[in-house]
């Protein structure tokens, strides 16, 4: 399961300057894992976001745990 959260984040030179983002969208990590650290819940992002899915929001904190 954490293996196919880790394949929504990519890494393209071209995109927000090759910050890890998800679906090669224009939604970084930082920005998710900022907004949760600020209190945020996953409701709030997902209706601020409504391009992003629950997982995309997995996915960050799984990423955030593999580079820490």
């Amino acid at each position: 399961m954490e293996n196919q959260l880790l394949n929504r984040i990519t890494v393209n030179p071209k995109i927000c300057h090759g910050k890890p983002t998800i679906r090669n969208k224009r939604y970084t990590v930082d920005l998710i894992l900022d907004l949760l650290s600020a209190g945020s819940t996953h409701a709030e992002i997902l209706e601020d976001y409504p391009n992003l899915e629950e997982d995309d929001i997995l996915a960050c904190l799984a990423y955030a745990t593999k580079v820490t």
